[in-house]
C-alpha cells in the first residue's frame, strides 16, 4: 500500500505497486536520472526527463495519469515529485518508486535499454 511520510507531498509506491498501476493504464513512469544512466537501461515505456529539466518540462506530463517518479535510488525522484507538486500538480497523482531503476531491472521487470 502506497505511504507518505510527513511533510512529503507525495506518495511512496513499491516496484510491486508500480508495477500494478502501469498495469491497469493509470500511471506512467518519469525516469529523472542522467541521459547515461537512462541508456544503460529503463523502466519499459518510461518518459525521460532529467530531474534538472523538471521544472521546464512540467508540461509534458500527462495531466491524465499518476505519475511514477524514479531515479536510481529515491532521492532524485522524491526531488522530482516535490517539484511537480510546487508546480501545483494534485499531490494525490504524484509518486515515489522508492527502489529505484537498478532494483527494477534485477526484478526482471519491464525493462528497455537505450
Amino acid at each position: 500500500m502506497p505511504r507518505q511520510d510527513s511533510g512529503e507531498p507525495y506518495l511512496r509506491v513499491s516496484l510491486e505497486e508500480a508495477k500494478d498501476m502501469l498495469d491497469k493504464g493509470t500511471a506512467v513512469v518519469i525516469d529523472v536520472r542522467q541521459p547515461d544512466e537512462w541508456a544503460s537501461g529503463h523502466v519499459a515505456g518510461a518518459m525521460h526527463i532529467p530531474v534538472d529539466d523538471v521544472l521546464a518540462r512540467i508540461d509534458e506530463l500527462p495531466a491524465d495519469k499518476d505519475l511514477l517518479f524514479i531515479c536510481a535510488m529515491g532521492v532524485r525522484s522524491g526531488l522530482a515529485c516535490e517539484m511537480a507538486a510546487a508546480m501545483n500538480l494534485d499531490t494525490a497523482r504524484l509518486f515515489n518508486i522508492e527502489a529505484g531503476t537498478p532494483a527494477w531491472i534485477q526484478g526482471n521487470y519491464p525493462t528497455e535499454k537505450g
